[in-house]
């Protein structure tokens, strides 16, 4: 069993440097591959680590679920820089042999809301923590990102399966930003204890207090990718049907300029911005870039 899951992940590795393509391959990898030639960039090295989770018995049949953390060496031009990602799979075996195997992909299906409940004009949601001028530090901010892009700060809550915009939150918290609204969970952005306002956790509720917040933690919305700057925020849209459902932070910036982001949920460092290789990705993908102003 053990064999052929390691026979699996070098043959991905494998794919991920080849040039030329075998039955079986992996339909994700070559649209990485496919994503990092537009950008005159390349896989000049891949490394592959699994981790066995659980294991159920049904008869004669095994369901193996495990982790699988890829480091890729990519070459751009003069730069070179390692992207990371965690995947989660399942393997079926029947009498030790594999007979199917897919990866599990994230729920990116947000917590269910009334938009008009959130209230993030000023003379609903200001208090006292609002008020207070301050500087967003982003080094501090993509700082956080490095260290718990792939693990779970026990400082912080942990929301199982969905835990994109809460991390970013934490981000911008360590970055320095401000919260306000407590109690009201429709109003500004905000965390105490177990308790958090709609837009610490839910990817449409954080793109819609960016777009409406005049204090506290404030964003302005830009036109085009590259400008934002490290911890900036980017929002998307996987379905182009207008209710975002992920967002990430810039930690790095490629050959281009363009954005390299780190994320929860499909924990990831370094990823290009544009998510092509994403099992979430669809054709009607939409995205919005909001950079972080100072108050």
């Amino acid at each position: 069993m053990r064999a052929e899951l390691q026979q699996l992940l070098e043959s991905r590795v494998k794919q991920c440097v080849s040039q030329q393509r075998s039955k079986g391959d992996c339909d994700k990898i070559e649209r990485k591959k496919a994503s990092l030639a537009k950008r005159d960039a390349e896989i000049v090295k891949a490394k592959a680590k699994g981790q066995i989770t659980d294991i159920t018995e049904i008869n004669d049949f095994k369901n193996v679920s495990y982790a699988v953390h890829f480091r890729y060496l990519i070459r751009q031009n003069d730069l070179l820089y390692i992207e990371e990602e965690v995947e989660s799979h399942q393997a079926t075996f029947s009498r030790e042999h594999l007979i199917d195997e897919f990866e599990v992909v994230p729920s990116i299906n947000s917590a269910k809301f009334d938009d008009r409940s959130l209230l993030y004009s000023d003379d609903f949601s200001m208090n006292e923590l609002g008020q207070r001028a301050y500087t967003y530090d982003r080094l501090k901010a993509v700082q956080y990102a490095e260290r718990w892009w792939n693990s779970y700060n026990p400082a912080y809550m942990k929301i199982e399966n969905n835990d994109c915009t809460n991390f970013i939150s934490q981000c911008l918290q360590q970055g320095g930003a401000p919260m306000r609204g407590y109690p009201n969970r429709g109003a500004g952005w905000w965390l105490r204890s177990q308790s958090h306002s709609w837009s610490w956790a839910v990817a449409h509720a954080l793109k819609l207090y960016f777009e409406s917040s005049k204090s506290g933690l404030r964003a302005k919305r830009v036109s085009s990718p590259e400008q934002l700057l490290l911890g900036d925020v980017i929002c998307y849209d996987f379905e182009g049907d207008g209710r975002f459902n992920h967002n990430t932070i810039v930690t790095g910036k490629d050959a281009n300029g363009m954005p390299l982001v780190n994320a929860h949920t499909y924990n990831s460092r370094q990823r290009y911005w544009a998510y092509e290789d994403s099992s979430a990705y669809t054709p009607n993908i939409k995205y919005l870039f909001f950079s972080i102003v100072d108050s």
